[in-house]
């Protein structure tokens, strides 16, 4: 039976959990003190730092204090043919003129006037010195800083840069195996994850969209093929229509469902579509049913041309108008449809006659299967996710839709989006 060597490594426990890849006491077997974490880094680098800063300010004292004692030592007085002059004390007198006792005091008042010059001048020069040297400290720490947290922003760039429809990009981080390149690893494995479940989760829509269609469409062809039956009874027309209608209110559930799915995506594949032309296709579209319902259509429509998905943003259109055309007044009303680009932004503005409503219930109607003072939608208006999936369309191209109460009743609705 063989047996382990003393200098191999004791085998891991069966249900150990297996070691992260930054793990210090993983394959080299560095000791967490020698790994070059962030901690250790800036220890040393602000530590040497101060080090270099204290010795450049002590020589510089050091000079500095040299000067002052070469200047302080400096008699005030020379010898000129056996006799004392002045030099730079005005005090002092000539040898000839005091006795002993004064000429030692003015000398040693001479000499504490010259230490004094010499210790201010020192003073000054130090405090100037500290100043440039501070300054030049605090600007090579700002750049050292920047140089140690640029990891971050690399880490922040892509963090903003990666979108819902898009995980493919990394950080990748490289150098030292720090606490910032363990975070850089902890977001890539995050980012796979998530693309991972992003992946299945279009799969699913993929798949449902084809398993909700499939039944759906054979039953409305069934009825469709047992309403063209002549031999029908009146009860047996009446129960298919039923059933047909609440059959293609089923689809237009499920299609509603399924683009809104799709939409919550950022868009990638990208084109110029010029809003006024997806709002003329909603008023097209819609014109019947404001005719039948007596509501006047008023275009305003101006070139608005953004890049992004034209399929889409007609969607935002034809939703707003269908909704401004169903919640309206009885009689005598309008729905104004506008577009331009104001600052920045490619506007549609839908505004319409209708109902008073409450600023508190503007929220509401943004949610899926809510409207106004009603949780579940009604036959007649639709299956209840026309705002939701325009609100998901535009948020899917990177603008903002609002709604505000109109004086007089109905909506005044916006859409910007980013030119």
């Amino acid at each position: 039976m063989a047996t382990a060597s003393p200098s191999s490594p004791p085998p891991p426990a069966p249900n150990a959990p297996p070691r992260p890849p930054w793990d210090p006491q993983s394959a080299e077997g560095q000791p967490p003190w020698l790994r070059p974490t962030i901690r250790i880094r800036l220890t040393v680098l602000y530590g040497g730092m101060f080090l270099i800063a204290g010795v450049l300010l002590l020589w510089i004292i050091y000079l500095l204090a040299a000067q002052a004692i070469r200047q302080g030592s400096e008699l005030p007085f020379k010898i000129i043919n056996g006799s004392i002059q002045p030099i730079d004390c005005a005090a002092l007198p000539s040898s000839g003129q005091s006795t002993q006792q004064e000429f030692t005091a003015a000398i040693n008042s001479c000499m504490q006037h010259q230490r004094d010059l010499a210790l201010n001048t020192m003073l000054k020069r130090s405090l100037l010195a500290l100043i440039g040297l501070a300054v030049v400290a605090f600007a090579f720490g700002y750049v050292m800083a920047g140089r140690v947290l640029a990891p971050l922003g690399r880490i922040t760039r892509t963090a903003r840069s990666v979108v819902g429809s898009d995980l493919k990009r990394r950080i990748e981080l490289d150098g030292p195996d720090d606490e910032l390149k363990e975070l850089a690893d902890t977001f890539d494995e995050m980012l796979d994850r998530l693309e991972r479940s992003f992946d299945a989760q279009r799969r699913f829509v993929a798949n449902a969209s084809h398993e909700l269609r499939t039944p759906l469409a054979i039953n409305r062809t069934l009825l469709e093929v047992q309403l063209s039956d002549p031999e029908a009874s009146a009860d047996l027309q009446q129960l298919g229509k039923t059933l047909l209608a609440t059959n293609e209110r089923s689809e237009q559930l499920v299609e509603g469902l399924l683009l809104l799915a799709r939409s919550d995506n950022e868009i990638i594949d990208r084109k110029p579509v010029d809003l006024a032309e997806a709002a003329s296709q909603a008023l097209e579209q819609t014109r019947g049913e404001a005719q039948a319902k007596g509501v006047e259509l008023r275009a305003a429509l101006e070139p608005a041309v953004v890049q992004g998905n034209g399929v889409l943003l007609e969607r935002i259109a034809l939703n707003l108008v269908q909704n401004a055309v169903r919640y309206n007044v009885p009689e005598g009303g309008w729905v104004e449809v506008g577009t331009e680009v104001r600052n920045g932004h490619a506007l549609i503005v839908v505004a319409n006659t209708g109902p008073v409503v409450p600023a508190y219930e503007i929220d509401n109607l943004f949610e899926p299967f809510r409207r106004l003072r009603t949780e579940r939608t009604r036959s007649d208006k639709g299956v209840g996710l026309g705002l939701s999936i325009a609100r998901s369309v535009a948020r899917a191209h990177g603008g903002v839709i609002t709604a505000e109460p109109r004086d007089g009743g109905g909506l005044v609705m916006r859409v910007a989006i980013p030119v």
